[in-house]
């Protein structure tokens, strides 16, 4: 018989699946003995069952009212009792944290009777309506579905009725007579009433929770998290403790280092007298941790013990929330925090420094994406300029855009191609959309535990919280700044999210500290933690480097490139494209062996080319000595090297209407554009079949790149060119090509008197190579997968074409769980590529295979390329070092040595 509803007791962080992480974690805490108010879970197959069927699964109401009637039995007290009642939380918790996208309802079990108990035996009444019209609040919002806006409306009347700033100066009667205007704004809203009875509520608030996993903002956060839809949540039910119970109350969010910097200390945000939800919200401005200490000292002292506890036990930053009631801790939450880039790395140094863990777990920590965000470049703030205003630096990074007020209006102006800054006073989970959308997040109120700041975190956002100089009217759509300049909506604004500054307009950018010490090796002026990042990064690529079985190569087309590549750490060049040498001043040659009307006209400009070819490749394979470098023979069309089809008939077309006769190359180019014309030239006379139509392409090529190793060779280096065959679909076509090949590297070994030899393979490109992968290996000496086209051909559509026009809707529809450009597509371009691999080393067991598509440089893509079984991927310049972290971290998956948290 499945079952539904564990204790606390019974669980512990491994059922983090069954129980989910907040689950899991109140029963790993309630383990180690530390003050958890007691409670129990509905696990996420329950969750499952219910969004599966629509209704709760058989039994599960059993088990939670036998858990219910224990929890009632240890407190002495009962679920809506009128006198001293038990209360209750419901909140959501999926396996992986989605922080603020579904759904938590607090104080269950009040009603029109039970309040009143409730101010009896606390001895507040203000504290029992003020327990009271959250629950109204809340429940009213999520489970009855009512337009939060409502309630916040009411609340805002009545304050400014009463000229109080915020909720905490209403008394008693005040939220007395707000818990009836909540409750008549429900029956006019759904024309029922707020259930009286706590069972309902109870029963209820599961389902409300178990709903929200399908609501609007959490399936946007799953699909940017990459989080599957099939988890569901779990549901924790769990004795209420009070913040809200006066001075001597109050919660907090606390993490055992820095999330930001990952430096070592107590970092976190309390607010005395209020429930924890007005922690996360940022409605009210928090005070620092450190303040507990003066305000209650034994709390602080348990709860720097506590945390000390959790992070040794976890063996990494955690996140804590807590409250405080009466000078009572309690512990609410933990979890393994969310952190920026800049924060794992010196997290995972630092602990395993401290022996926590070992440096093959720091680098399971770390990531290619954080490391891609830790090069991006930072604001230059050398100048005079002086910012608007400052808050608190919640996540780093530099970011210029347009400030926008509201969620949607972020949405649609990124659409349009606009950067865009998202200010708001405080997001809420329905921000959602405009805080993805924009390059960064700026709040005037909230702190760094805020909802804003740990949504952006999580999702590497710069983000500025807490700018509490700045008077943000969204309603107006504008901020004031302390010296009074005014920034109205669409005005240009720099967020700086390392130091918390704001400034006008658009700041210049430097490079980072960690792309000047990729760049040079060198580590610069270090501010305080810069050197502590920057050594943190080399230790993990050092570390990757030691354990990974996969080879980086950059793609590379010019001798700059391949030194920049080189210094980047990538171990050879997997693709360099010929065309780009033909390119600017050199078109005109190639135009000339277009028009040629003859093989000696032809053979002309083929020669004319041959020495340019051949000092492009001499520099290249001098930067890359001693290292493979693959050069792939003339890939596109060759009308790409033409004028404009359209252009040149417009010149020609004018020219004629004055009367005057055309000139001459125009009326040749012409001809030549409209005879080469194809309706869809990127599957025509293109890549091999070039080679094989157009007399002495190949030769001139192949001779340059002969005579370029030859020359290297003289000069006592130690070049290693591999020529790479394009766009192959059989492997007679490679066949003919590696003999023409072959041939013309005899007559340079022979002219030079020196042996050259250059190995010959093929991109795999077409569907059809893959699948007859065993037959072209039998002809090719290496393999290198040309993703971009492959995916191309493989799905039927143009990436020029298509992602404009409806990759925006998959993605939406959930067809793409991401761009299968951007990362590969295992279902389909995975498999082919599984198949070309396993028969190609089946015809050919030393067979080398690669991959020169963008793919090579994505974090995912490359564990895909790892588990494939391929030797090497080969990147742009700037993201070999993102591969080769990943390339570490797929090795770990291998070894079982990767992060065993």
């Amino acid at each position: 018989m499945v079952r539904y509803v564990y204790d606390f007791t019974e669980g512990g962080r491994e059922m983090a699946g069954l129980l989910g992480g907040k689950g899991s974690n109140l029963a790993e805490m309630t383990r180690l003995g530390l003050p958890v108010p007691p409670g129990f879970v509905i696990t996420t197959e329950a969750c499952r069952a219910f969004l599966t069927t629509g209704g709760e699964p058989p039994g599960m109401s059993r088990e939670v009212s036998d858990h219910l009637a224990a929890l009632e039995e240890a407190a002495g007290r009962r679920l809506g009792q009128r006198d001293d009642p038990l209360l209750l939380s419901v909140r959501s918790g999926a396996r992986f944290s989605m922080p603020g996208m579904m759904e938590t309802i607090l104080d269950i079990g009040l009603n029109d009777d039970s309040v009143s108990g409730l101010a009896k035996a606390s001895g507040s009444e203000r504290f029992a309506w003020d327990s009271y019209r959250r629950l109204v609040q809340m429940f009213g919002a999520t489970v009855m579905g009512v337009d939060a806006a409502l309630f916040e409306r009411a609340m805002t009347d009545l304050e400014e009725l009463r000229g109080t700033g915020d909720d905490l100066r209403l008394d008693a009667r005040d939220l007395a007579g707000l818990v009836e205007t909540y409750k008549t704004v429900i029956r006019r809203e759904t024309g029922e009433d707020f259930p009286q009875s706590p069972a309902e509520q109870l029963r209820r608030a599961i389902l409300a929770v178990f709903q929200s996993w399908n609501g609007e903002r959490a399936r946007l956060y799953r699909r940017r998290e990459h989080i599957p839809d099939d988890l569901g949540t779990a549901v924790s039910v769990q004795r209420m403790v009070f913040g809200n119970l006066g001075a001597d109350s109050g919660s907090g969010v606390a993490f055992t280092r820095d999330p930001a910097t990952g430096r070592p200390g107590l970092y976190g945000d309390y607010l005395p007298d209020a429930q924890g939800e007005d922690v996360v919200s940022g409605i009210r401005n928090t005070v620092p941790l450190s303040e507990l200490e003066r305000l209650d000292a034994a709390s602080y002292t348990g709860l720097r013990a506590h945390m000390e506890t959790l992070e040794r036990h976890y063996r990494d930053l955690c996140d804590i929330e807590f409250t405080i009631e009466r000078g009572t801790l309690w512990m609410l939450q933990t979890r393994v925090g969310k952190r920026t880039a800049e924060a794992a790395f010196a997290l995972a140094a630092a602990l395993a420094d401290e022996g926590l863990i070992t440096p093959d777990e720091g680098l399971a920590r770390v990531s290619g994406e954080g490391l891609a965000r830790l090069m991006f470049p930072r604001f230059d703030t050398s100048g005079d300029g002086e910012p608007l205003a400052r808050g608190l630096p919640a996540s780093p990074g530099a970011a210029v855009g347009a400030a926008v007020f509201h969620s949607a209006d972020a949405v649609r102006r990124a659409a349009a191609g606009e950067k865009v800054v998202l200010v708001r006073q405080e997001t809420n989970p329905d921000d959602l959309p405009g805080m993805i959308a924009a390059q960064a997040v700026l709040t005037g109120r909230g702190g760094k535990t805020s909802h804003a700041a740990v949504v952006a975190r999580g999702m590497g956002k710069v983000c500025v919280c807490g700018a509490e100089e700045l008077t943000v009217d969204t309603g107006a759509r504008r901020f004031t700044a302390p010296d009074g300049t005014v920034v109205e909506e669409g005005t240009v604004v720099s967020v700086d999210g390392s130091t918390g500054a704001v400034y006008a307009g658009a700041v210049p950018l430097v490079d980072s500290e960690v792309m000047r010490f990729l760049e040079t090796g060198e580590t610069g002026e270090t501010g305080e933690g810069a050197g502590g990042l920057v050594d943190a990064v080399a230790r993990a690529l050092a570390r990757a480097d030691t354990v990974r079985r996969l080879e980086v190569r950059a793609n590379a087309d010019t001798p700059a490139d391949a030194a920049r590549a080189r210094r980047f750490g990538a171990r050879g060049i997997g693709l360099c494209r010929t065309e780009h040498m033909f390119l600017g001043e050199r078109r005109k040659l190639v135009e000339e062996m277009i028009l040629a009307d003859s093989p000696t006209a032809r053979d002309r400009a083929l020669a004319a080319l041959l020495p340019l070819q051949r000092q492009d490749f001499a520099g290249i394979l001098e930067a890359m000595d001693g290292l493979p470098v693959t050069i792939r023979l003339l890939d596109p069309p060759l009308h790409e090297f033409l004028p404009d089809r359209t252009a040149l008939a417009v010149r020609v077309a004018a020219a004629e209407a004055r009367g005057d006769l055309p000139a001459a190359r125009d009326t040749q180019l012409l001809a030549a554009v409209n005879r080469m014309h194809e309706e869809n030239p990127m599957l025509g006379l293109r890549g091999v079949r070039l080679g094989l139509v157009v007399p002495g392409l190949v030769a001139m090529q192949v001779r340059a790149i002969g005579e370029a190793v030859a020359e290297r060779l003289r000069a006592g280096g130690d070049p290693r060119a591999e020529i790479m065959v394009p766009l192959v679909g059989d492997a007679r076509e490679l066949s003919i090509v590696g003999e023409e090949v072959r041939r013309v590297l005899a007559e340079v070994s022979e002219a030079a008197g020196t042996p050259v030899a250059c190995p010959v393979g093929t991109m795999i490109e077409l569907p059809r190579a893959a699948l007859t992968a065993g037959r072209i290996a039998a002809e090719a000496e290496f393999f290198s997968f040309g993703t971009n086209d492959l995916t191309q051909t493989t799905w039927g559509f143009s990436r020029d074409d298509v992602e404009a026009e409806f990759f925006s809707a998959y993605l939406d529809k959930g067809v793409f769980p991401a761009s299968p450009f951007e990362t590969i597509d295992r279902d389909g371009v995975g498999r082919l590529v599984g198949i070309a691999v396993a028969e190609g080393r089946a015809a050919r067991p030393d067979l080398k295979i690669g991959v020169c598509g963008e793919h090579g440089g994505d974090p995912d893509s490359v564990h895909f390329f790892h588990a494939a079984g391929l030797d090497y991927v080969s990147c742009s310049p700037f993201r070999v070092p993102v591969a080769r972290l990943e390339a570490g971290r797929a090795a770990l998956r291998d070894t079982g040595a990767s992060d065993s948290r």
